[in-house]
């Protein structure tokens, strides 16, 4: 079987996630390298005890979509037509593969968190200028 070692890697989950692991070798000498974070169709896997996604990637992936939009449609458009907007174009960024992993009640509050602070700094903006 033929691996492409630019894009190959190896991750550690479980009780032994931070001992330090001898480097994998292939046939051809190329080594495969352990790393501590993988991302995989834009999901960040990280090592750790359990199965853990990181969602910090996600979180940066809606804030850049929601700004594109504001910056896009600024003060002009309604608030029901910024929270639709908002609704179909971002929210299934952030919450992209999710179903998957099972979210704790933290990464539910962090989720929580992101969008009611820019729905806050959407309407703030709104009344501000107005």
């Amino acid at each position: 079987m033929v691996i492409n070692t630019r894009k190959s890697c190896c991750l550690r989950i479980g009780p032994r996630n931070n001992a330090s692991c001898l480097p994998l070798s292939l046939s051809n000498g190329i080594v495969i390298p352990w790393v501590a974070e993988i991302r995989y169709l834009c999901i960040l896997f990280v090592h750790s005890r359990i199965f853990k996604c990181s969602l910090e990637y996600a979180k940066k992936s809606f804030y850049r979509a929601a700004n594109a939009i504001f910056g896009k449609i600024g003060r002009i458009a309604s608030e029901e037509v910024t929270l639709q907007l908002l609704k179909s174009k971002c929210l299934p960024v952030l919450l992209y593969g999710l179903e998957a992993y099972p979210l704790t009640k933290a990464d539910l509050h962090s989720l929580d968190f992101v969008i009611s602070r820019f729905l806050v700094k959407l309407f703030v903006t709104k009344i501000w200028k107005l």
